[in-house]
């Protein structure tokens, strides 16, 4: 009976022994054309990679060459590489083997309130910075605390962590990274060696970009990765993914110029064109038409304002007057639509305004 009930067993063993080697082998696969964002794909390895931010690296090398680092605090516009730059160099400073002992990172997905400051950022500080690199390379004898986007913490928070920063200096460094150095509160920012990250070149952009296009095999025009570069206005993460965004929808085709216009969600310039000719023609039906259908469109009253902007002030066919009452009203509604209000009232409150302007005699 024994016998019986072993036999089975024994003769499935090879076949399931198979099964699991093909699900092992095709899992293997899979990990490797598992598909990456080319943002991470392309983020710095190391310091030296990170682009047009000569003095933050400077700092960061001496570190790297057994200087102590300080307490940072990195601002700037987003996708200039403020968080890049501090997990490559703490890459450098600890391996791969120590960086997750080593590193603790929060972000804005995080709960970031005084309760996870008072616990988790004040256990992971007062934790003694141990081990050794295993590829014998010196380690500092400091963890780091990087703090994504510290402008949204409440200021309680905020304030919760002063104590923790001086109490552990001996064994934790603190980085906070935000886009506004003012939602910061004083004391913290008086304790951290402050960097400002200036929005990256247009050159540096467009070879950096170049060189993914080139890396992923994408066809694109130079006049495309020009307008790539316009339209992400110094956020090279925001350009990487466009890109990326256009060589999927393209399949393999060229890029061009109108497929960045569409992944973008810029607004054509013959639409902002018809909007001012509706404004000039003094008909508030003809300029109603053409708010509804902008909206329906689905374009964003946010972008218009911004494109608006530029068009205006850049224009010679408006006086400084007009363009100095057309500006106000387009900060008001800027204001207005950052609180919330209704996209298609806050259009039609500009439309009026520009009409007005362009229609009196001056």
């Amino acid at each position: 009976m024994q016998a019986f009930l072993k036999g089975p067993a024994s003769i499935s063993t090879k076949p399931v022994a198979a099964k699991e080697k093909n699900a092992a082998g095709s899992s293997g696969e899979g990990k490797r054309t598992k598909p990456i964002p080319w943002v991470e794909k392309y983020r710095p390895k190391n310091v030296d990679e990170v682009a047009f931010q000569d003095e933050v690296v400077a700092v960061l090398k001496k570190s790297l060459e057994g200087a102590d680092l300080p307490n940072l605090l990195f601002y700037g516009p987003p996708g200039t590489g403020k968080t890049s730059t501090i997990l490559a160099a703490a890459r450098e400073l600890f391996g791969a083997d120590l960086f997750r002992q080593r590193v603790l990172e929060l972000n804005a997905s995080d709960e970031r309130g005084i309760q996870v400051i008072r616990e988790k950022v004040k256990a992971f500080a007062q934790l003694t910075a141990s081990g050794s690199r295993s590829d014998g390379k010196m380690c500092p004898p400091f963890k780091i605390v990087i703090l994504d986007e510290a402008d949204s913490m409440t200021s309680a928070a905020q304030a919760a962590l002063r104590r923790t920063m001086e109490k552990e200096s001996k064994t934790t460094r603190f980085c906070l990274i935000c886009n506004y150095i003012s939602r910061i509160i004083e004391p913290l920012t008086s304790r951290c060696s402050k960097f400002r990250f200036k929005p990256l070149s247009d050159s540096i952009q467009q070879q950096r970009l170049l060189d993914v296009s080139e890396k992923e095999n994408v066809k694109i025009s130079n006049e495309a990765v020009s307008y790539l570069v316009k339209v992400s206005e110094g956020d090279l993460r925001k350009a990487i993914t466009f890109l990326q965004s256009a060589t999927r929808l393209m399949g393999g085709k060229e890029i061009t110029e109108k497929i960045i216009t569409e992944i973008a969600g810029v607004i054509p310039k013959e639409a902002i064109v018809d909007l001012l000719l509706g404004c000039q023609s003094g008909s508030f039906e003809k300029l109603e038409a053409l708010a509804k259908n902008l909206i329906n469109e689905g374009f964003a009253v946010a972008q218009l304002v911004n494109q608006l902007h530029d068009t205006i002030v850049e224009s010679e066919d408006y006086s400084d007057k007009q363009k100095s009452a057309i500006v106000e009203k387009l900060a008001e509604v800027d204001k207005c639509l950052a609180d919330g209000a209704d996209e298609f009232l806050q259009l039609m409150s500009l439309c009026a305004l520009v009409m007005q302007q362009l229609t009196q005699n001056i």
